[in-house]
Formats: C-alpha cells, structure tokens, sequence
C-alpha cells in the first residue's frame, strides 16, 4: 500500500513488495499481520477465571493506596481471598502479576491502533499516526508508570520478552516504509519510551517536554 504522500495506510497493512529499499541497502520487513501480534485474553475455566479477577481488583487497589514496590504478593492473596500458592503458581512474581494487570490497558491500545478513529487508527498519513502513537503510549505510562517500570525490569531484556512490544514495533515499523531500516529506526523511537528512561526524566523535563521532544522524533524518524 502507498506511503503517505499518496494517501494513508492502513494499520494492518504490509509495505508491498519484498522489502524496502535505499540506495544502497534493501531491508526485508517480517511479513507478519498486526492483528495476529494483538494481545489476546487468557483462556481459563471459571473459577481460574474469577481468581485471577480477583487478585488483579485487589492488587490494583493496593497499588493505587500504597504504590507498586510497597506491597507485596502476600498482602495481595490475602486481600483477594486466594492462597498463596494460586498467586504465585498463576503469576509466578509481582512483576508477572504486574505484566497481567498491564494487558487490559495494552488491548485498549492496541485496538484503537486497530480499527480506532485517526490519526491514532488508520485513515492518517504516517507521519501523523506515528506522532499519535507516542503520545497515547506516553500517556499509558504516565498513567501506570510504575507498573510498566517493574514489568519491563525484572530481567535484562524484560521489556522485549513481555507486553506488547512486538506489536507497538511492528506498528512502527509499518508506518516507516521510507526509512534505510524501518526496523532499526522502530527500534529507536521506542527507545526514549522505556519507562526507566521516562522516570528518569520526568524531574528534570516534565511531561510537556517529554511529550514534544517524542512528537519531534516521530514526525523526522528515517
């Protein structure tokens, strides 16, 4: 499908042909739908099912009262009505139990990214859905900071491995398809989105000045 100087792309759709190409170098694009890296609901019988509400209500709650490194996952079974041992053989961590808290708000996103009105959806040039991008995961994380901070911490290379980066890459990598290495140059606008880089410089900047230095970055991205 054409780039934005010839009309808007849709989100799920691929560049065409076989890769994207420069004067010197072509990059192969990982033909892959976005709808098929879109986070899914876990499947469960029943009465997993209610557990699992259960624990996330109560450790939302407590998160909210008490701040994410402040609780631990002993106060959160006992205040959800769970064992001990459900809580850590369904979420093995605070931090997996933090990724599971994170995915209703990352398939919100995701759909809108989806089939959602533009520019954040599809029906905008490039340049624009990737500045709507930044801005609405920014505000995600502003919103849950900590949570995504733990979950994309808890290991070296946690923030690739867990939640939806692969969708949130894929997306941009997609909406590049003028850049030498569209997936490189994904790669890198994703990167001042860490949530360890954004608490790191939230003091210092603010979120105004995070937010406009990211739509900066969006809108030059080659």
């Amino acid at each position: 499908m054409p780039s934005d100087r010839n009309g808007p792309r849709s989100a799920s759709a691929m560049p065409s042909g076989p890769s994207l190409t420069s004067a010197s170098q072509s990059v192969s694009v990982e033909p892959v739908s976005l709808e098929l890296l879109r986070t899914r609901p876990p499947k469960e019988r029943a009465d997993a099912a209610r557990n699992r509400a259960a624990v996330l209500e109560a450790a939302s709650r407590l998160f909210a009262e008490h701040g994410v490194e402040a609780v631990s996952l002993d106060q959160v079974a006992k205040e959800a009505g769970v064992g001990k041992g459900t809580l850590f053989r369904r979420f093995g961590d605070k931090s997996g139990l933090a990724t599971a808290l994170l995915d209703a708000r990352e398939r919100a996103l995701q759909e809108a990214i989806l089939s959602g009105p533009p520019p954040l959806g599809p029906g905008a040039p490039d340049a624009e859905r990737r500045v709507a991008f930044v801005e609405a995961y920014l505000d995600y994380l502003l919103d849950h900071l900590a949570l995504v901070r733990m979950s994309e911490t808890s290991s070296p290379g946690a923030r690739y491995r867990v939640g939806a980066y692969r969708f949130w890459h894929h997306h941009l990598t997609i909406l590049l398809p003028e850049a030498e290495d569209p997936a490189y140059s994904a790669h890198a606008l994703l990167a001042p989105l860490a949530a360890e880089q954004v608490t790191a410089l939230l003091p210092e900047l603010g979120p105004d000045r995070i937010r406009a230095g990211l739509a900066r970055l969006a809108r030059t991205c080659t």
